[in-house]
């Protein structure tokens, strides 16, 4: 009975500029893949892109507005609230994207709409600190009004927190740049340039080799990624189509997650609503093995369970979080029927 009861924590991040509202946490019961008990944790805007510390004592999250902030929380004793601890300004457009790197002091955060990365300090209490690094991309692409300037998409730090990744949509490149020490960043040292057009947006590592993996949103792609650890250089492996070969519409890829064992990779699909499937092999090629409708519009943001036994979709526009059961030895999904209303969810950590 007790396999019945147990929970998980589950935060989402919502688009408030409609009903008002902000982080929401919901009790997901992996027994069952039920979702259940939503409550308001947090009432602050827009918080598309969430981050949490490993003691999940501290969660930092992006205002995305056009006078953007990044905001830190800590819970409350009960664990019923998240009180604000500091915010700061993005120094940029619209955040869409936060990242903690591995020593947790330093707190990144890529600017969509201005096409800028910030990097600042952070402490052992949630406080953001003095800012080392602005980082101001230029160019454009093929692709328009998307590539009409730059547009930084997603921040990373590699997982010996050596260097830090910056996706631009707007100008197909990804700039690596140093962590010179634990607490100052350099300038950029690599740039891997991607088909023109192809609009890199979610950037993921491989959990047991020296790979990376990237959805590109224009294209329609993932590309998989050779990544060197000392240099910080990236080189390209593969790359597969997120969609049908008959799929003609209007489609815009969004989230990456790879399981633990390094075997499967899933994107979303925005448009065809579906979550592409792919093996990965020991070499990092990719194979699609098929496609799983997301039963609801616009999945920007989707995780795996802790156990991996479920996948959790965010439809933004649906307005609804859905599960699927993961099946370990093919990789492929199946919708347990089990959903809950959230308004315009467009982010989830456990």
């Amino acid at each position: 009975m007790q396999e019945q009861t147990q929970s998980w924590e589950l935060l989402i991040g919502t688009y408030t500029n409609q009903e008002g509202g902000g982080i929401y946490l919901l009790d997901f019961y992996p027994a069952t893949g039920k979702l259940a008990d939503k409550r308001l944790v947090a009432e602050t805007v827009n918080p598309s892109y969430l981050a949490i510390s490993k003691n999940r004592q501290y969660v930092y999250t992006v205002n995305e507005t056009k006078a953007g902030h990044i905001s830190s929380f800590r819970w409350n004793e009960d664990r019923s609230q998240l009180i604000q601890v500091d915010q700061q300004p993005s120094q940029g457009n619209s955040p869409c994207y936060v990242d903690v790197n591995p020593e947790e002091n330093l707190l990144a955060l890529a600017n969509y709409g201005s096409g800028s990365i910030l990097v600042y300090n952070l402490d052992d209490h949630g406080m953001i600190g003095e800012d080392h690094v602005i980082s101001q991309h230029e160019g454009s692409g093929p692709v328009m009004p998307n590539q009409k300037a730059a547009h930084a998409h997603c921040v990373k730090f590699d997982p010996q927190g050596k260097y830090l990744y910056a996706l631009d949509l707007g100008i197909d490149q990804i700039i690596g740049y140093p962590v010179v020490t634990n607490e100052i960043m350099g300038k950029a040292t690599s740039i891997l340039a991607f088909d023109p057009g192809d609009g890199p947006r979610h950037m993921i590592f491989h959990p047991l080799k020296d790979m990376a993996f990237v959805v590109n949103e224009l294209s329609g792609s993932v590309v998989s990624l050779k990544v060197d650890h000392e240099t910080g250089l990236l080189q390209r492996i593969d790359r597969a189509s997120t969609l049908p070969k008959n799929f003609a519409g209007r489609n815009a890829c969004a989230d990456i997650h790879i399981t633990a064992n390094g075997k499967f990779l899933y994107v979303s699909n925005r448009g065809h609503d579906s979550i592409a499937i792919f093996s990965v092999s020991e070499n990092g090629e990719l194979e699609s093995l098929g496609h799983e409708p997301v039963q609801g519009k616009w999945p920007r943001n989707f995780i795996l369970s802790p156990d991996e036994k479920h996948l959790l979709v965010a439809n933004q526009n649906s307005n609804n979080i859905t599960v699927f059961e993961l099946n370990p030895e093919t990789g492929l999904l199946t919708f347990t029927g089990n959903e809950i209303s959230v308004t315009r969810p467009v982010v989830m950590k456990f």
